[in-house]
């Protein structure tokens, strides 16, 4: 039988000698207690996600033999030079024998030293790095037409275009009305400088990143069908706008990340031009047009992302179509000359792995700590999806994390406590550490219903598949008309205070959706669009999001600490994060009734450093939440 306490004597170390682009060297030592016995067959054993060409992938493992070195009074030594290719992550472990028992020595669970699952491994990055600015901060995502107007002249009519009387005028949620084939083209003139404007605002909040929407010039409001991508919209401004913007946002320490929509363009554009808008021979008018290779066509007809008329999809596999857009002097680097620090991503599943890795050479010659970030909605780490944007570690930093949100609202709205623990687990074994830091974790996005919406009224879809689905489909004329009653209004406010400080305080960078913040409503993806309400601030919400920003701000170890769930049961969730000698214990509950807890032995002695309402280290008030704070 082999002794746990001299397992856990043992301690090894990676040191990098040499790297480039496609791998690094590493020496690698262990040492093993020599009260273990007589040591041998040592090996460090590496697995990582190979995707081959035919999207079929498996975990490839590598049994690297350790040498003998030396020995002295306590420890036996090995060694090793290993090379390692260039990937987002790899699992890793030992294996020896001690007197001839075999053991796994891997990171815990040690008293099973016989077999090793995932969870029990460790996990390294080799040349896979995502900029420390991006990792554990707080964003602010801003659908640009709705925020806010800094420029004091009127907007001129376009064609096509419908622009609404005044800022308080509600939205259009169907066709125009003087079009009515045209969708999402009501304007009220939110802009770059409006956004410049309010730079202080969005700084008060905690906020240090910026994630716009597109504001390329466009066939729509919501901009994710591009018209030109070398200019900014009118109706937001000019190009000089957003360097503007970005040199006072860098001033104050906030950087900007851009959404980029590389898989389909507009078809009133100038590139496929349907309508003979712009000069150019478009795609749509002719194959002798230049931007012919640019979209996707076969069997006499060209291809629209999902079937959708006004969106030609473009061809990721076309030379000319990559180097438009990330080739030297393309649109990626014409978009960082003006400032930018990032790109996210639109439909992300839709690219190719290749043209992904295109644009990060692209983003990392403009800005080496340039970031990534995926629209992707499934786990980019599965095996099963035969897909390497993340796992090669030459493609996207990280994504917009659909999975946790879902669980944790599911959890908060239908106590749904071992999908949340299924969930939280998935991600913490399967993603890179640094992707984990990174992950967007949404109060809610411009493609769903509003957090209150979600929270407080009883719309959403129980069996969906996303938490946020509403019963009512696509009905947007119902979805405009429903209001929160002030009983289900006052009822989500008390579960967004316990939610809001679940997400603050897991991995990844708390997001909030413009409004969010404001206590605005919004059911659906296009009633929750409405233009931001300046006059109508709930201060009460405003409040507690700052303090999220500040408790996010004062506790930096958060930004890159560990996870471990403690407990999570259908009343209350409890876990702590830790890093070097520092931890946070972190007690929230989703119900609406006062309960006893009993906090951890090791955690009663701790300092209170937030806490809802009236909640304590004995009870937790209705909904409520405590964080408790100790240095080792």
């Amino acid at each position: 039988m082999i002794n746990k306490e001299l397992l856990d004597k043992i301690e090894f170390g990676f040191k990098e000698i040499s790297s480039d682009e496609k791998g690094a060297k590493y020496h690698v030592e262990i040492k093993v207690p020599m009260d273990l016995g007589f040591i041998e067959r040592m090996k460090l054993i590496t697995e990582t996600i190979v995707v081959y060409d035919n999207g079929e992938s498996k975990i490839k493992r590598n049994a690297n033999q350790m040498h003998f070195v030396r020995k002295d009074d306590e420890y036996v030594y090995f060694e090793q030079e290993v090379y390692l290719e260039t990937k987002a992550m790899y699992n890793y472990y030992f294996s020896f024998e001690a007197n001839h028992d075999f053991v796994y020595f891997k990171k815990n669970n040690r008293d099973n030293y016989k077999s090793v699952s995932n969870d029990e491994m460790w996990k390294m990055s080799v040349n896979f790095k995502v900029p420390d600015w991006a990792q554990g901060k707080m964003m602010y995502q801003i659908f640009v037409d709705r925020f806010n107007r800094g420029s004091k002249e009127p907007l001129k009519e376009m064609p096509n275009r419908y622009i609404h009387k005044d800022w308080h005028e509600d939205i259009i949620v169907g066709p125009q009305p003087e079009h009515h084939d045209l969708w999402c083209t009501d304007y009220y003139g939110g802009d770059l400088k409006g956004v410049t404007e309010k730079l202080d605002y969005i700084k008060s909040l905690g906020v240090s990143i910026i994630y716009l929407c597109p504001i390329v010039y466009a066939q729509s409001n919501h901009r994710y069908d591009a018209s030109d991508y070398e200019v900014v919209d009118p109706y937001v401004g000019c190009n000089e706008d957003l360097k503007e913007l970005c040199d006072k946002a860098h001033s104050m320490g906030i950087h900007i990340v851009l959404d980029s929509v590389f898989n389909h363009t507009g078809n009133d554009s100038k590139y496929f031009n349907q309508f003979n808008t712009f000069p150019e021979l478009g795609a749509y008018q002719s194959k002798d047009s230049k931007y012919f290779p640019f979209y996707k066509y076969a069997d006499n007809h060209f291809w629209h992302w999902w079937g959708q008329d006004s969106k030609p999809e473009c061809d990721g596999k076309s030379k000319a179509w990559q180097d438009y857009i990330y080739g030297e002097g393309g649109i990626i680097d014409q978009w960082f000359k003006l400032g930018i620090d990032g790109l996210r991503l639109d439909v992300a599943d839709n690219l190719t792995d290749e043209f992904i890795e295109g644009i990060r050479r692209a983003v990392r010659r403009n800005k080496p700590d340039g970031l990534i970030m995926g629209e992707v909605w499934k786990n980019p780490m599965s095996i099963y999806r035969g897909r390497s944007y993340l796992s090669s570690g030459k493609g996207m930093d990280t994504i917009m994390d659909y999975l946790i949100m879902n669980a944790l609202i599911r959890y908060y709205k239908y106590g749904e406590n071992d999908f949340l623990n299924h969930i939280i687990k998935e991600v913490m074994r399967e993603y890179p550490e640094e992707t984990i830091n990174s992950l967007m974790n949404f109060t809610s996005t411009h493609d769903i219903s509003r957090v209150l919406n979600i929270l407080g009224s009883n719309e959403m879809h129980y069996n969906g598949d996303w938490a946020w689905d509403p019963n009512s489909g696509d009905n947007h004329w119902y979805q405009k008309d429903v209001i929160l009653s002030r009983e289900e209004y006052e009822q989500a406010k008390k579960i967004y205070k316990s939610y809001l400080l679940a997400l603050t305080c897991l991995p990844g960078t708390l997001s909030i959706f413009y409004g969010d913040e404001i206590g605005m409503e919004g059911l659906g993806n296009l009633s929750n669009r409405r233009p931001m309400e300046w006059d109508n601030i709930d201060y009460g919400i405003l409040n507690n999001v700052k303090k999220m920003g500040k408790l996010r701000n004062d506790n930096k170890f958060l930004e890159k600490a560990g996870l471990k769930i403690l407990n999570i049961n259908p009343k209350t969730f409890s876990f702590v994060r830790k890093l070097d000698n520092k931890e946070a214990y972190v007690l929230v509950s989703r119900v609406g009734t006062r309960e006893k807890v009993e906090i951890p032995e090791e955690y009663k002695d701790a300092e209170i450093e937030y806490r809802i309402d009236d909640s304590s280290k004995e009870e937790l008030s209705e909904y409520g939440g405590i964080v408790l704070k100790k240095t080792l």
